[in-house]
């Protein structure tokens, strides 16, 4: 059913943005994600679902446990209309919920913090597995309850005087590296499964419809 929905309503956009879909969707993973805990600062939030987007990252996760995550509108430039943003913010600790909910659909928790057992971003493994990136709150950093969690820690290099880079730069940084790794991967199979695929391009075509929802209750009367 949801295949012939697409097929009706792709019929309502131009055949140059349904193409442009369907390539965008070519180059989307699953297979890394983002995390943010509990991130002060909403334009470095809004930052990084910019350059998820970019980078081809489909789902950033957000931890919500005193603070919001309310989009910037300047900073995000559109990009939180193609990410999925999941937010976990039920009780005043949604740490350990987020992180336990990521295990258990297969995703190891790694997160970008210096830390006695890190691994260099440029020496991270991929082979290893569906991987969960996780980075902390601007100022206090990760809790207690992140680091708890871990599988494993990873660090960007520094050769400066500073010693850490702004939270959205970073996590740009770590997309950016890991993506292009992953792309050029062979062995790993790290594109949108076929389910994925449909259930994103049939959110993207809702979102770029008027009246989308007239034309979905035209499609249900077709069926019967």
């Amino acid at each position: 059913m949801e295949t012939k929905l697409i097929q009706f309503l792709s019929e309502f956009v131009t055949a140059e943005r349904y193409a442009l879909f369907n390539k965008i969707l070519s180059f989307r993973t699953n297979y890394l994600t983002v995390v943010l805990e509990d991130i002060y600062q909403t334009q470095n939030a809004s930052a990084v679902v910019r350059s998820a987007d970019c980078f081809g990252i489909q789902n950033v996760h957000v931890i919500e446990n005193k603070h919001i995550f309310q989009v910037n509108p300047d900073v995000v430039r559109g990009a939180s209309n193609w990410v999925t943003v999941n937010r976990y913010n039920r009780t005043e600790m949604n740490t350990p919920e987020a992180l336990q909910k990521l295990r258990r659909e297969g995703y190891r928790i790694v997160v970008a913090s210096p830390h006695e057992c890190d691994v260099n971003l440029e020496d991270f493994d991929l082979e290893k597995g569906k991987a969960a990136i996780v980075f902390g709150c601007e100022r206090p950093g990760l809790t207690e309850w992140a680091s708890k969690e871990a599988d494993e820690f990873m660090k960007i290099p520094m050769v400066g005087f500073t010693e850490s880079l702004n939270v959205s730069v970073s996590a740009a940084v770590v997309m950016h590296h890991l993506t292009d790794k992953l792309r050029n991967h062979s062995a790993i199979e790290w594109q949108l499964s076929e389910a994925d695929r449909q259930k994103e391009m049939l959110a993207w075509l809702r979102m770029s419809i008027k009246r989308v929802d007239l034309l979905e209750k035209k499609f249900a009367e077709l069926q019967k």
